[in-house]
């Protein structure tokens, strides 16, 4: 293999291999944490969906949950809730 010449494209190449490296150690650093709350009796599954939606931006995490609602009512999976007084 031609040994890289150019001193500015090393110093990029080098800088991406440190920041995978940076990446992968968070990411086992994410999964020990993951592992630790299951060990205190957390669901790890549920906890990536809570993440999930915190990333959301509100109205759209709104709006996501309404219509899973509407589909759920829709599909016999629980009843509609509706706010006090709209039943009466």
């Amino acid at each position: 293999m031609a040994e890289v010449t150019d001193p500015q494209l090393r110093l990029f190449i080098e800088r991406i291999q440190r920041l995978e490296e940076e990446k992968k150690g968070i990411s086992d650093d994410v999964r020990d944490t993951y592992n630790e709350a299951k060990s205190q009796g957390y669901d790890p599954k549920i906890m990536r969906q809570i993440i999930r939606l915190l990333k959301m931006p509100a109205h759209d995490r709104k709006e996501m949950e309404a219509l899973l609602d509407v589909y759920k009512c829709a599909l016999g999976m629980e009843q509609m809730s509706l706010p006090l007084g709209v039943a009466a």
